[in-house]
């Protein structure tokens, strides 16, 4: 390009460019990039093509393109270029899209800037990429990049409504995705990509209410996924995500309505916290995913929940088996025994036996509603009994109650002998105590024998102390091997 050709201000980029001097011709700190006008500060995206793939060098310098507050026209096209100096536009104004499918550069910043779209699939940035406070109408496409350092999209405003505002899909990102404050007006797709760092979206908006708000299937997140204060407006979908951290929805509001509001299935993290949370408006799926600990207060859940798979091993903050049990009844798939095998096995892991014996009980009457009428019949005796045997007390006050009742019966109705002039003298208390305890033999039921309906309550006093006896024992154990 002959340098008679350029403006002044073209004039001053180009003798600037060799020593990576920065040209700044903003009016004031405040301008609003959207708003700059005149040929005094118009560049021709030509200009700067034509200096990033062959502007000269100094001796003992390094190049570099370096504008604030230039409005740029013409399509700024560098798809496949390789470009060895760092570039850094802010606060401008680019009046067509940026298209940089392919190119290879060392550093991009494009801070404040305002864009109509950023077209950047397969990018390939060996620095950082800057899009802090950028204002980009269409999408930005950052299908398959890798950037060796960070991507920074803090308090940017991008997308039009509707479809993915944001597409980072398949990228790879050395540091963090950093995006607290971003405002998204549909998708943000991050879905099979791999993020060293941390993955920020504290305080971002995004709305994409006929389909996906965050896309991060089986995204790959080497510290946390921090999304404290999120607001959607869609389907936040994490299926199949593995966090090395934590994932935080504190303070967020998810919502859905008519579909899944958040999808974790066969998500894997070291913690899910949704404390503080807005409750979601809309269904949660988590089957299959794991976690060590779960951060959640009960009203965050909503009416319709999938949890078959989900393993844990804490669930914070601590409260009673009764308030952690209505999430399990909101199971769409019905009775899930493995549901309630898991909350009782976090009781039992910080010694909680009392709840962890409510959750197992909770169980067996969930159960009971699944089956026969017949066999209904039977646990619901099983339940007035002993409660399914996580009743031990309860079982110990029918024991008593027994032994009351038919040592006054037997008191007043003595059996006969069973050799005459042989034998204990009788004494009901310890004979009714002979039927009652199984193993543990007075003498008084082998030297008695009843007959007619009191033989047949003999009978029933022996099947009956089995069941109560064994359940007391059980209950004994559970508490001797728990200290």
């Amino acid at each position: 390009m002959d340098i008679t050709d350029l403006t002044p201000l073209e004039r001053r980029i180009w003798q600037a460019f060799p020593r990576g001097v920065a040209i700044d011709v903003r009016r004031d700190d405040s301008e609003d990039p959207a708003t700059i006008q005149g040929a005094e500060r118009t560049v021709r995206a030509e200009v700067i093509r034509a200096l990033l793939l062959g502007g000269a060098s100094e001796p003992g310098e390094a190049p570099a393109l370096r504008i604030t507050g230039a409005s740029i026209t013409g399509v700024l096209d560098l798809q496949h270029a390789e470009i060895r100096h760092p570039i850094r536009l802010t606060s401008c104004h680019f009046q067509h899209s940026l298209e940089l499918d392919g190119t290879q550069t060392r550093q991009l910043d494009l801070t404040g800037s305002y864009l109509p779209a950023l077209a950047a699939t397969s990018l390939r940035i060996d620095g950082a990429l800057r899009l802090t406070n950028c204002r980009i109408a269409g999408s930005v496409q950052l299908s398959n990049a890798e950037i060796s350092s960070g991507i920074f999209l803090d308090h940017a405003h991008i997308g039009t409504g509707g479809g993915w505002a944001l597409q980072l899909d398949h990228a790879s990102v050395g540091a963090d995705v950093w995006a607290p404050g971003l405002v998204a007006l549909g998708g943000i797709r991050l879905s099979t990509a791999h993020v060293g760092g941390a993955v920020d979206l504290e305080d971002a908006q995004v709305k994409n209410a006929n389909g996906d708000a965050l896309d991060a299937a089986r995204l790959t997140v080497g510290t946390v996924l921090n999304a404290g204060g999120l607001t959607t407006e869609g389907r936040v979908r994490l299926t199949g995500a593995k966090v090395a951290g934590w994932i935080s929805f504190i303070e967020a509001k998810l919502s859905n309505p008519g579909g899944v509001a958040l999808g974790i299935s066969s998500c894997q993290a070291t913690q899910l916290t949704l404390r503080d949370a807005q409750p979601v408006c809309g269904d949660v799926k988590m089957h299959y995913a794991s976690f060590q600990v779960i951060e959640a207060a009960p009203q965050v859940w909503p009416a319709t929940v999938r949890l078959e798979g989900l393993t844990y091993e804490a669930l914070t903050p601590r409260l009673p088996a009764a308030d952690r049990l209505a999430l399990l009844q909101r199971d769409v798939d019905g009775f899930v025994p493995h549901s309630y095998e898991q909350l009782a096995a976090s009781y039992r892991r910080i010694g909680d036996d009392a709840n962890s014996r409510a959750v197992q009980l909770a169980k067996q009457r969930r159960r009971r509603a699944t089956l026969p009428w017949y066999a209904r019949l039977w646990g619901y005796l099983q339940d007035a009994t002993v409660g399914y045997g996580f009743r031990p007390t309860r079982a110990g006050g029918w024991l008593l109650a027994l032994l009351l009742v038919d040592s006054v019966v037997y008191g007043m109705h003595h059996p006969l002998p069973a050799e005459h002039g042989k034998g204990p003298e009788f004494n009901a208390t310890i004979y009714t105590l002979d039927l009652l305890l199984p193993i543990i033999d007075f003498g008084q039921q082998s030297a008695f024998t009843p007959t007619g309906v009191y033989q047949w309550l003999s009978y029933l006093l022996i099947a009956v102390g089995w069941v109560l006896a064994t359940t007391v024992a059980a209950g004994i154990t559970r508490t001797l091997s728990r200290q």
